[in-house]
């Protein structure tokens, strides 16, 4: 598969990712919408359909959409090349940041109208409910863990055959929809499970240039951890993989 296809399908399927995935926190927790204390559990289905939609757009590059599945998937023995998963990241980054700028534009009043800081940093990126670096480090481990060695998992289950490049887009996109809804109810009080460094990374640098008033501060402190945690959690997941889940 070449490059540009790559990074044009990883672009667009992490912004559709991000958009509907922030825009459904944004839904929740910004004041004067309609969904304004919808409950963690409606994020939880928010973000575990907008993966859904995310695969759906971007089957052509197997729709990775998060660097941790990508780098699990190579720890696995997927047949990725150094210079494709340059270009992995560097569009899941990308288009982690533009849905962010989206769901900005498509609450401009309601972030105008939030008095809470934290709030609208909350739309954009993760944070602690418990602050303790090294547990919080610990949660994001485990979240991602399951997340990348059941998906490969996924994978791996009947013929293997699948005409598509190692991702999420070769299991469908209901599976992993509903792995990231179980992973939200179940692991996910702790830290907001990000479980993904560009869905956290991406939109808090929007967060921080975006003109929004009373922003406050990004949480740049804490910003490492919803990066390390995956990034450590898909490898291992992807190691774990390797000998734990023969292919049939």
């Amino acid at each position: 598969m070449d490059l540009g296809t790559i990074f044009l399908s990883e672009t667009v399927g992490t912004a559709m990712l991000v958009l509907l995935g922030c825009g459904v926190v944004a839904n929740v927790a910004l004041a004067k919408t309609k969904g304004n204390n919808g409950g963690f559990l409606m994020v939880n289905f928010g973000w575990g359909l907008a993966v859904f939609a995310g695969v759906t757009v971007s089957y052509s590059s197997g729709a990775h959409l998060n660097p941790a599945v990508t780098i699990g998937l190579w720890a696995s023995g997927a047949d990725l090349s150094f210079g494709q998963i340059l270009v992995y990241l560097a569009a899941q980054f990308i288009g982690a940041f533009i849905g962010a700028v989206i769901v900005w534009a498509a609450y401009k009043q309601h972030f105008d109208d939030e008095p809470i800081a934290a709030n609208k940093l909350g739309v954009f990126s993760t944070g602690p409910a418990i602050r303790s670096a090294g547990w919080n480090l610990v949660t994001e481990i485990v979240g991602t863990f399951v997340l990348v060695f059941v998906i490969i998992g996924f994978g791996r289950v009947g013929d293997t055959d699948l005409g598509v490049p190692a991702g999420l887009a070769a299991l469908g996109a209901l599976p992993v929809a509903l792995l990231v809804v179980v992973i939200g109810t179940s692991l996910g009080g702790p830290t907001g499970y990000a479980i993904n460094p560009a869905r956290d990374l991406g939109p808090r640098i929007a967060h921080a240039v975006l003109p929004i008033a009373g922003k406050g501060s990004s949480d740049w402190s804490y910003a490492w951890i919803p990066v390390a945690g995956p990034i450590i959690g898909g490898l291992l997941g992807g190691l774990a993989a390797a000998p734990l889940l023969p292919i049939l």
